[in-house]
């Protein structure tokens, strides 16, 4: 059974603001979809510029580059240019590896049981 694409995305928003809080950065608060039609990601600031809203499209789409969308979201409303945003991204990435990691049991006759393939996306 797969889990419903809303779910994952929330699960994904959760473990991504636990760790930037941890890290003492600043947390947006994730949604979907965004608000205008076509756009995969929308940033919205608040007015005081502390903080904001990282808001990516997840259907349609692999899943991947909504987790792409949320982490660059995050760069961008942390202000974060080289080295420090690409010591971030490459954090970020590998705190969200379950999410973009896909795991499936098959045997040699196709059906469930024996053998585990790993499929990076």
């Amino acid at each position: 059974m797969t889990t419903p694409l809303t779910a994952k995305f929330a699960s994904a928003a959760r473990v991504l603001s636990q760790h930037l809080a941890s890290q003492g950065l600043v947390t947006p608060g994730f949604r979907s979809p965004p608000r205008t039609i076509g756009l995969d990601r929308a940033i919205r600031r608040t007015t005081d510029g502390t903080g904001g809203i990282v808001a990516v499209r997840v259907a349609g789409r692999p899943f991947t580059a909504s987790i792409a969308d949320m982490i660059e979201g995050v760069i961008v409303l942390n202000a974060l240019v080289a080295p420090e945003a690409d010591r971030l991204r490459a954090e970020l990435w590998r705190v969200m590896l379950s999410f973009t990691v896909q795991t499936q049991t098959t045997s040699q006759a196709g059906d469930v049981g024996e053998r585990t393939v790993s499929r990076v996306a």
